[in-house]
């Protein structure tokens, strides 16, 4: 007979970090790379912030909203996010969509409405979980965890050229100045701020290509 290990001890790497510092992508390489399960927690907040807009739901309602996510059909395959059997993998990450999710986020019963979904994700042979607060609330007990972060301005100038590249018109100053506040904001929420757990490694990857933040990751775990 087979045999599994405990749930807990299902091992978990956990990459936090602030908006557009790349955690999403070096999340879902280190994935690919281990054979894990991947989950990308900020699609789960920006589902949630789209369907409020769909059902014109405000984002100050935590009652509602609490509701609304509990009702919700979510689900992730081959990199696609599906909201209600529908393929929203490119309206989530329209940046007022990301502005809401950051907004909701800060209720707690929303957050303790989509707690139950992230940990699901936890399953063998392994988790790389993204987000702001994997290390530190989701997955306490994460054998690896990261912090990646960059300065403003890389991370702006990321976003920008991603924007571009999609035809969106958008200026740099503005993307700066929408990063800056949302750094504030996660900060300095009382539940869950965004920072670093006390036993992650903390990479900054300004300057740094994509490929040698995944490296560097792959040899934490290894």
């Amino acid at each position: 007979m087979k045999h599994t290990r405990p749930f807990h001890q299902t091992p978990v790497i956990t990459i936090d970090g602030p908006t557009a510092s790349g955690k999403g992508t070096v999340a879902a390489l280190v994935a690919a790379q281990l054979g894990f399960h991947l989950l990308d927690s900020g699609a789960l907040y920006r589902l949630a912030a789209l369907a409020s807009v769909r059902y014109d739901i405000a984002p100050d309602d935590a009652e509602a909203l609490s509701k609304l996510i509990g009702e919700l059909h979510i689900t992730f395959r081959e990199g696609i996010a599906q909201l209600d059997g529908a393929d929203v993998s490119a309206e989530i990450r329209a940046e007022e969509v990301g502005n809401r999710a950051s907004a909701i986020a800060v209720h707690g019963p929303v957050r303790a409405a989509l707690v139950a979904r992230q940990r699901a994700f936890r399953k063998e042979p392994g988790l790389v979980a993204d987000g702001r607060d994997m290390g530190t609330v989701i997955f306490p007990d994460a054998g690896h965890k990261v912090f990646l972060t960059a300065s403003a301005e890389e991370r702006a100038r990321r976003r920008y050229k991603q924007l571009k590249e999609k035809g969106l018109g958008v200026t740099l100053a503005a993307l700066l100045r929408e990063i800056q506040a949302r750094d504030v904001r996660d900060a300095e929420r009382t539940i869950a701020p965004l920072k670093p757990a006390t036993d992650a490694v903390i990479i900054d990857s300004t300057g740094m290509p994509i490929e040698t933040v995944v490296a560097k990751v792959l040899a934490l775990v290894k």
